[in-house]
Formats: C-alpha cells, structure tokens, sequence
C-alpha cells in the first residue's frame, strides 16, 4: 500500500519518487499536500504521468497539483538521494522557484529533459536522471553481453568449426 501524508510526511523542497512500474515520475514538494511536476499538456490531474504520452510527448507543462492527484494508487516515496552527491538548495528558494515556473511549456525529452531532471534542477541547480543512467547503463552492459556472445560463438566456430572446403578436401 502506498504511504499516507501521516506514514511519510515530506518536507519543503523534498523530492517524491512514484513508483509507476517501469518508470519513475518525480515532484517537488512545495507545501500544504501540493507538488509541482512536469506533465505532458495532454493530460490532466488525476491521470498523473502513468500514460505512455508522458513518455513520447516533446513539451510538457510545469504543474502544480495534489500530491494525492499525482500519486493517485501508485507507491511513492520522499527521495532526496542526491544530496551525498549536490549540495540542496534552501528549501524556500526551491519552492519560490518551482511555483514561479507553474505554468511555463518547456521542451521535454525522456533522456535530456524529463521529470527527474525538472526536480533535480530545481533541488540542486543539477538536471541529472538517474533513471536515464541506469537505463543507459543496462542496454550498454546488454550490448556488452551480447558482443561478448558473438565473439565466443565465432572463435568457437573458428576453433571447432574449421574451413568447410578444407574438410571436404580431407575426405577425399
């Protein structure tokens, strides 16, 4: 079950990870059960970004919404993780920023300019996605694998297999 305002009470300028299955969406807490996120202009509170036009949409609009809206059923959590890594922002300067860009359209990309990134700008003055890092990180050690495969099936082929014209000269 997802946590409550009473299991989990955040504090100004947090970051809230939810928990949408293959992906994360992000916000930032700005008081009083509200959250500023990126979402695409297509969608509408209550629907949260658990569409897959969060994902292909190349604009998005900075809202301000219920946290519960934006939740919804979905686990969430506070994740302010990068702050062994950045040095947080006051928290009123985060808030003043994220509510001064309510509003705004701004471009979006999954891998440059996604939810993660929004936050994580605002939090630190740092855009970074480590769920882009990872993603990243599992189709190189994939291809990695896979390369790794190959080569062991042509040396395989290359030690056992020998030269197809060779072996029927043998045979002769």
């Amino acid at each position: 079950m997802a946590p409550t305002l009473f299991d989990e009470k955040p504090n100004l300028g947090d970051l809230i990870e939810v928990h949408r299955g293959s992906y994360q969406h992000w916000a930032v807490y700005i008081g009083n059960g509200f959250v500023v996120h990126l979402a695409p202009p297509c969608e509408v509170a209550n629907a949260g970004s658990n569409s897959m036009m969060s994902v292909l949409a190349e604009k998005a609009i900075v809202r301000e919404d219920e946290l519960w809206d934006v939740v919804g059923t979905d686990k969430w959590n506070v994740n302010n993780s990068l702050d062994e890594k950045y040095t947080p922002r006051p928290a009123e300067d985060i808030v003043r920023e994220a509510r001064r860009r309510v509003g705004q359209e701004v471009p979006y990309c999954v891998f440059r300019g996604n939810c993660e990134h929004f936050v994580n700008e605002l939090r630190y003055g740092q855009a970074e996605s480590r769920q882009v890092r990872r993603a990243g990180e599992t189709v190189m050690y994939a291809g990695m694998a896979a390369a790794i495969g190959l080569g062991f099936v042509a040396l395989a082929g290359a030690f056992f297999g020998g030269n197809k014209e060779e072996k029927e000269k043998n045979k002769q």
